[in-house]
């Protein structure tokens, strides 16, 4: 069984920022879909990108000081798995602005049934 360790992370500014900058490569987000049906080595989370090694290493380097993927510790296999927490801080700061999207698409949804009446 393997272990996993947590880097250490910054404040929510800051971690908001890692995660989003994390986030806004698709690679990144293949990567996080992968490891949500568990843990996997570099090798088998590496498989479908067509890229070298180190390159697979800088993505999860990313993830990981954003919070998103913990490394863990099973001979040399090193697997990785997936933390939601950062995801959830996420999701709660962008639930902030949900009132101000779902009020604008009712104001818009009145307006359009103004206009059909109208009509």
């Amino acid at each position: 069984m393997a272990m996993y360790t947590k880097r250490r992370r910054a404040n929510t500014a800051d971690t908001l920022s890692a995660v989003f900058g994390a986030l806004a490569d698709p690679t990144r987000r293949a990567m996080l879909d992968r490891l949500k049906s568990g843990a996997l080595t570099v090798t088998e989370l590496g498989a479908p990108f067509n890229m070298a090694q180190p390159t697979i290493s800088k993505h999860l380097k990313v993830l990981e000081n954003a919070g998103l993927v913990v490394r863990g510790k099973n001979a040399q296999l090193r697997p990785r798995a997936l933390t939601p927490e950062p995801l959830e801080e996420a999701s709660a700061y962008l639930d902030q602005f949900r009132s101000i999207w779902e009020g604008t698409l009712d104001r818009l949804e009145l307006y359009l049934k103004e206009l059909q009446s109208g009509q």
